[in-house]
C-alpha cells in the first residue's frame, strides 16, 4: 500500500528534497511537474503549496505531508502531528511571522495598530492575533511582495521572516512576533489509524529526524594507548560511552564516537595531548537515537 506524501512547493522545496535524499529517498522532478519520482515503491509524492498542504492532508487526499506549523494554525487543520523538524529555507532556526512597519512609522506596539490597515498572506493568523490583543484593524490578503506595500498602501504588514534581511532591505523594522513556526511532518488521522500506513509514516519520520540530527554531528575515530582510554573517554562528550575495540598493535585500541561538530575544534587538541593518534573526522548521513 503506497503512502501519498505531500511535499512543499516553493521556498522549502529545495531544502526538503535535500533532506529527503539524506534520509534515503532520492527524488527527481522537472521544473513544471508536481509529481516527483522517488526511489521507493511504497511512496508517492506530490508537490503542493505549503499554504494548502495541511488542508489536503486533513481531507484525506494525502496520507501525510511536510508543511509549516504556521499553515496548520492558519487553516485550523485537524491533523496528527507526527514530529517537528527544525529546518527551513536557509537555516535550521524556526521562522517567525512578525508585525513590521516602516522605520519612521509612529507604530511601536500592537496597540498602535488600532484602526490601521495591515497586509498579510496569513489573514486568519493576523485576525486571531489582533483579537487576542483586543485590537481592531483592517486586514487584507496580500498576493505577494508584501514588504513593498508599506507605507504607501498599508500601515503595517504581518510577514514571514527567517533572517530579517528582506525586511531590512525594504526599510522595515519589527514591532512584534505573532507566531514562531517550525516544519512539521503531519498525517491524516485515518491514515495514522491504519497500522500499515502508520508504520510507513513512522519510518519516514525516523529517517528524516535521523538525517537532521546528522547535520550537526560527526563521527570521530582515533587510535590510542590502552592505558589512556579512561582519560580520553572523559574528554569525549559522546552519545553514550565511546566504542573501544582492540587492534593488532599491542597495547593500542581504536576509539570512535559521535559528537557535535562544533565541539571538534576544541576537543582534538586535548585528544592529541592525551595520546590519541590517527584522529579522523567523518561526516554522517543519519543518526538514529
Amino acid at each position: 500500500m503506497a503512502i501519498v506524501l505531500g511535499l512543499p512547493k516553493g521556498s522549502l522545496q529545495e531544502s526538503t528534497f535535500a533532506l529527503m535524499k539524506r534520509a534515503g529517498f532520492s527524488m527527481t522532478c522537472s521544473s513544471r511537474s508536481y509529481v516527483p519520482t522517488v526511489n521507493d515503491p511504497e511512496l508517492r509524492c506530490r508537490l503542493i503549496r505549503p499554504q494548502e498542504l495541511a488542508r489536503y492532508v486533513e481531507l484525506g487526499l494525502m496520507d501525510a505531508g511536510i508543511t509549516g506549523y504556521d499553515w496548520i494554525y492558519e487553516n485550523g487543520s485537524d491533523v496528527h502531528e507526527v514530529c517537528e523538524m527544525c529546518y527551513s529555507k536557509a537555516t535550521s532556526r524556526p521562522v517567525r511571522w512578525v508585525v513590521a512597519v516602516p522605520n519612521d512609522s509612529p507604530i511601536q506596539s500592537v496597540k498602535d495598530l488600532e484602526g490601521k490597515r495591515i497586509a498579510t498572506e496569513a489573514v486568519g493568523l493576523a485576525q486571531r492575533y489582533l483579537e487576542q490583543n483586543g485590537v481592531k484593524a483592517t486586514v487584507e490578503f496580500s498576493w505577494g511582495a508584501t514588504e513593498v506595500k508599506a507605507p504607501e498602501l498599508v500601515d503595517a504588514i504581518i510577514e514571514l521572516t527567517e533572517t530579517g534581511s528582506s525586511l531590512r532591505a525594504n526599510n522595515l523594522r519589527i514591532v512584534d512576533t505573532v507566531l514562531t513556526s517550525t516544519t512539521r511532518l503531519i498525517a491524516n488521522k485515518a491514515a495514522w489509524g491504519d497500522p500499515v500506513k502508520r508504520r510507513k509514516i513512522e519510518q519516514i519520520a525516523m529517517l528524516l529526524q535521523g538525517a537532521l540530527a546528522a547535520e550537526s554531528r560527526v563521527l570521530l575515530k582515533m587510535n590510542a594507548p590502552a592505558e589512556q582510554v579512561e582519560t580520553i573517554s572523559k574528554i569525549l562528550p559522546s552519545l553514550h560511552a565511546p566504542t573501544v575495540n582492540r587492534i593488532d598493535a599491542e597495547g593500542w585500541v581504536a576509539i570512535e564516537t559521535v559528537i557535535l561538530e562544533d565541539e571538534v575544534r576544541d576537543i582534538i587538541p586535548s585528544l592529541r595531548a592525551a595520546g590519541a593518534q590517527g584522529i579522523i573526522e567523518l561526516a554522517l548521513n543519519k543518526v538514529i537515537f
